[in-house]
């Protein structure tokens, strides 16, 4: 019996698996490049587009932490229904998706839906595991502090002392480090009773110039806030990650500014359902070491 985690050489599954392994659990990898691996990390080659595959990586399991990669957007929905596919068919004990930031038509905090149309590769992957009858749990992280080490970003404010980014300087954001999500999912693999979305992320939320306070106190030297237009951003990053990435990630931001805020609500948040308080953005950074 082991924990199955997706993309664990990746941002996101690396640190579950790192979670995990500290905790003493037994962990099985599944990845295309077990070379990147902590050393003596058993291993798994599954690919997304087969669901046979994904079965025997997650049959006998304990649980499984699973999140959609980036693809074109029938990939994704191709993946995800094979990912439920798998789980009904292997039956893992638990499982545990991540939405990634992702908008889904899945209850949130307050008990009703996100005010914005879905992605519709993560909502069929949130319906097809809940109709499995498998235990599961949906984490809903908002935005990534990690998404502030762009080179673009964390260059600005080290060396111009300006921290650019596509959010209004008034809109709150509940900010979340992929190590926060990790700690919270490896909590959520072990309590069975704890199913539904745990929205995971800073409460009260931030704002542009909180977060230029907390780089500004990390750096020693003073940072201000500048909000950039999302197509400005996505310009700024389409050199590191491609204009068809850097497309998508301004469309998101275009969408986020429709909202009054970013914000979770604290009712059924992992901080009050796993008592995981999440990282300030200023300890995020010392435990980074930036």
């Amino acid at each position: 019996m082991s924990y199955v985690i997706h993309g664990a050489t990746g941002a996101q599954g690396a640190p579950v698996l790192a979670a995990l392994g500290a905790a003493g659990k037994p962990v099985t990898a599944v990845t295309r490049d077990p070379g990147k691996l902590p050393e003596g990390t058993p291993a798994v080659a599954a690919d997304y587009a087969s669901a046979e595959e994904l079965a025997r990586a997650y049959e006998g399991a304990d649980g499984v932490f699973v999140h959609l990669p980036l693809a074109a957007p029938d990939d994704r929905l191709a993946y995800a229904a094979n990912i439920a596919a798998a789980v009904a068919k292997a039956r893992p004990a638990r499982v545990v998706i991540s939405t990634s930031g992702s908008f889904a038509d899945a209850p949130d905090v307050a008990g009703g839906t996100s005010p914005v149309p879905a992605d519709p590769a993560v909502a069929r992957l949130i319906e097809g595991v809940a109709a499995s009858g498998v235990s599961y749990a949906v984490l809903a992280p908002k935005l990534f502090l990690e998404n502030l080490l762009l080179p673009p970003v964390v260059g600005g404010a080290r060396e111009e002392g300006v921290l650019r980014y596509p959010i209004g300087t008034d809109f709150p954001v509940s900010w979340v480090s992929h190590l926060d999500v990790a700690d919270a999912a490896a909590a959520l693999l072990e309590r069975p009773d704890l199913t539904g979305t745990v929205p995971v992320g800073q409460y009260p939320p931030v704002t542009g110039p909180q977060l230029a306070e907390a780089f500004g106190a990390r750096f020693g030297r003073g940072v201000t806030y500048e909000a950039i237009t999302p197509d400005e951003f996505g310009a700024l990053i389409a050199p590191l990650l491609g204009e068809p990435t850097a497309a998508g990630v301004a469309a998101l931001y275009r969408t986020v500014a429709t909202l009054p805020d970013h914000a979770i609500t604290p009712a059924r948040s992992a901080e009050t359902l796993l008592g995981l308080a999440p990282r300030t953005t200023g300890a995020w950074l010392a435990d980074l070491g930036i």
